[in-house]
């Protein structure tokens, strides 16, 4: 994976100027305990999800999280029949040397290993480095799916989780990550960008790209910390990956779920 230099990227006015609200910020880890809390009650409505056709899952995860983070995630998936797989590459530092190596051949082996192609799921860093899979290589990747990715974030001073970045910075490989003008660029393979206007992290603007034919953006009521293990995102996530090979659509929630996605209630 080739990651570009964004130090020399001259700062321009960004679409979301501002850092997420504050009291967004203030309750994001409340939030994200009350969405990992409401999965048992969600679980007889998650039992009767779209099943999966048993291809590989690469789950990444945000900024110095690791699989740990990810494993509902994942436990879902696999009760639904995919081969899902967390990164193994131990918590999420930036683009380190390791990371930067690893991904492409975790890719690799797991289509491989299943003999089709790969849907990669991002949490918010993870998102970004899934995105420049997908655009890198196409041939092994069926689909990308981000979960709050600020992918389109011109000015990293307008995230909360700019510090922590920061601080991994001496573990990051030259080049750090992708600039704006790459990462917003639109990648070859269809995309679902899921994002929440509650976001405490990172502004949710930043998340999404221009509708088109292959790529949506989907709106969720969800915490940044959350957004991974909310019961109304697993279902999305469920649709997405249930689709069949090279027959995309955009997302069409159930009737008796529109409520959960504000832009079809």
């Amino acid at each position: 994976m080739h990651l570009i230099d964004d130090e020399g990227v001259a700062d321009k006015p960004t679409v979301g100027r501002s850092r997420p609200a504050l009291t967004h910020f203030l309750t994001e880890p409340l939030r994200g305990a009350l969405s990992l809390a409401s999965l048992p009650l969600a679980a007889p409505l998650l039992t009767r999800a779209p099943r999966g056709d048993g291809h590989g899952v690469l789950v990444l995860p945000g900024l110095m999280a690791d699989d740990l983070s990810t494993r509902p995630l994942r436990r879902f998936l696999e009760l639904l029949g995919y081969d899902a797989h967390g990164w193994g590459l131990g918590r999420n530092r930036g683009p380190t040397a390791a990371i930067v190596a690893g991904l492409p051949r975790l890719v690799d082996a797991l289509a491989d290993s299943t003999g089709k192609k790969v849907s990669v799921i991002g949490w918010s860093l993870g998102g970004i480095f899934a995105r420049e899979l997908g655009r890198e290589d196409p041939a092994s990747i069926r689909q990308v799916i981000t979960l709050a990715s600020p992918y389109a974030m011109r000015d990293r001073q307008r995230s909360r989780a700019d510090r922590a970045f920061r601080s991994q910075a001496r573990s990051h490989v030259a080049g750090g990550v992708p600039p704006h003008s790459t990462r917003r660029q639109p990648i070859p393979v269809p995309t679902t960008a899921i994002f929440s206007r509650t976001d405490g992290i990172v502004d949710w603007r930043s998340c999404i790209e221009p509708a088109a034919p292959d790529h949506e953006n989907v709106l969720v009521r969800a915490s940044h910390l959350g957004i991974g293990v909310d019961p109304a995102v697993m279902w999305l996530l469920a649709d997405r990956l249930a689709q069949p090979e090279d027959r995309w659509k955009p997302f069409e929630p159930p009737v008796r779920f529109r409520a959960l996605f504000p832009e079809f209630s």
